[in-house]
């Protein structure tokens, strides 16, 4: 659980500084041991920021790196603030007193940590980090990534080493977000004009979905209301800071009756009995994506889907799989995740140019037996039985396995002036050649620590 401390190169000072929460590798790989640290960070974060602009100058960028100490400093570490403002104040406003600092050899010194790393990364020195677990669920692999050169190593005595677990949700995300939201959610408001909530699923490993409620305020003399406001409201949300990571958004207008993000089946309840599979549908393609997010086309690269509706309720959803989903060729084990919503098995993936025939005949076997606007979404898996356990399953799968532009299908799909539409929507979540492993729990490593909670042990009255 580091915190990460950089100062601008070009206004140095504390209230131009930056404290993130960043992967640091200490050990393995080529780094010289106690010489080298691995630093993974994302090209938006405050502290690429600042190494860009060192590198423009042509000086290494000093970093500091905080180890324990009050909790607020880790909060503000993970807080998505505003560019420009430091965490430092915000760590300060949260426990009630000042940053105690200072400076030696040019680095800033948290008097309050239990530790301090200080060292420099120098203009394009990298070297390979990972394979390293991570919030969503997966082993992110090994990529070239900044090498920070270890100036010194400070230890209070007595100093306690904070550590945090990883993996599939919940897990440490879970509890972040929910404090997140809980200090930040009322905020959105007032940052994007016309939302009155967004809310990251952290089944889906926080970042990969996002729901959202706006406002429908632009055609109010409008007969028929299709999405309009919605829209503009969509593409502030996917360009605000962390929220820029998402690759699903669905977002709909409160109207005639109060609408929560939260209850998570009942807002997707309301979007598909809505939804205009003709025109709610709406991609982002060649896009930035999250570094953690291995479904997409590269390293940083994927799509985005928006999906907005709202107006009157144009279906009934189906509460049992539909007869035209039964004993389909090649597809198997149809299981209704949640209302409209059913997942079935599918043949192993080799490649996407087998997929697009394998679909289409999918596609074209449903048409034949008869409109279906009762399922208006269907997720072919490998493993429906798993999918359809609980709505953690549903969710953790479909949007974590998946990249839109090259995983979305649809029955008696078709494009109408660049816009991509169909009657049935079809999202392939199913296991890539390319994808990260999951991270399985390792039995043995859980047995190890039983003897931490066991009586008499340091973690016993836990």
């Amino acid at each position: 659980m580091p915190q990460v401390y950089t100062e601008n190169p070009e206004k140095p000072g504390i209230m131009s500084s930056n404290l993130g929460m960043y992967r640091v590798q200490l050990s393995g790989n080529d780094y010289e041991m106690n010489k080298e640290v691995g630093m993974h960070y994302q090209i938006h974060r405050g502290i690429g920021i600042h190494q860009e602009k060192a590198n423009k100058l042509g000086v290494p960028l000093k970093v500091s790196i905080f180890i324990g100490g009050p909790p607020a400093h880790t909060l503000a570490a993970i807080m998505p603030l505003p560019e420009g403002l430091s965490e430092m104040t915000f760590a300060g406003l949260l426990s009630g007193r000042n940053f105690r600092y200072t400076y030696v050899d040019g680095y800033c010194i948290s008097l309050d940590a239990d530790f301090v790393i200080t060292g420099e990364i120098y203009p394009g020195e990298t070297k390979p980090e990972g394979p390293f677990g991570d919030h969503i669920g997966y082993y992110s692999l090994i990529h070239d990534f900044p090498l920070m050169r270890v100036h010194k190593v400070y230890a209070k005595s007595n100093g306690i080493w904070p550590f945090t677990v990883v993996g599939r949700p919940p897990k440490e995300d879970t509890s972040f977000g929910n404090l997140i939201h809980e200090l930040t959610g009322n905020a959105v408001k007032y940052e994007i004009p016309g939302v009155k909530e967004v809310h990251a699923i952290d089944a889906a490993g926080v970042h990969p979905l996002l729901f959202a409620i706006g406002s429908e305020r632009y055609t109010p003399y409008q007969k028929v209301k299709q999405p309009a406001e919605l829209l503009t409201i969509a593409n502030r949300i996917l360009g605000t800071g962390q929220l820029s990571l998402a690759k699903y958004l669905f977002i709909t207008a409160e109207e005639s009756k109060p609408l929560d993000t939260h209850k998570e089946i009942e807002f997707l309840t309301y979007i598909l009995e809505r939804i205009d599979l003709h025109r709610d549908i709406h991609f982002q393609t060649n896009t930035t994506m999250d570094t953690l997010d291995y479904w997409g086309t590269g390293l940083n690269t994927g799509s985005k889907m928006i999906i907005a509706a709202c107006g009157d309720q144009k279906r009934k959803l189906c509460g049992d799989v539909p007869k035209q989903l039964m004993d389909l060729q090649g597809f198997k084990n149809p299981r209704l995740l949640i209302p409209g919503i059913v997942a079935m098995e599918g043949p192993e993936f080799l490649s996407y140019k087998e997929v697009q025939k394998q679909l289409d005949d999918l596609s074209w076997a449903i048409d034949a037996r008869g409109a279906m606007p009762t399922c208006p979404i269907i997720v072919i898996c490998d493993d429906s039985t798993f999918m359809s356990l609980s709505l953690q399953n549903f969710i953790w799968v479909t949007f974590t396995r998946s990249n839109p532009s090259h995983d979305i299908y649809g029955v008696n799909s078709y494009y109408e002036n660049k816009h991509w539409a169909c009657d049935n929507m079809i999202i392939d979540a199913r296991r890539k050649p390319h994808h990260a492993p999951p991270l399985i729990l390792d039995p043995s490593v859980e047995k190890n620590i039983r003897h931490f909670f066991a009586k008499g042990g340091s973690l016993s009255k836990v």
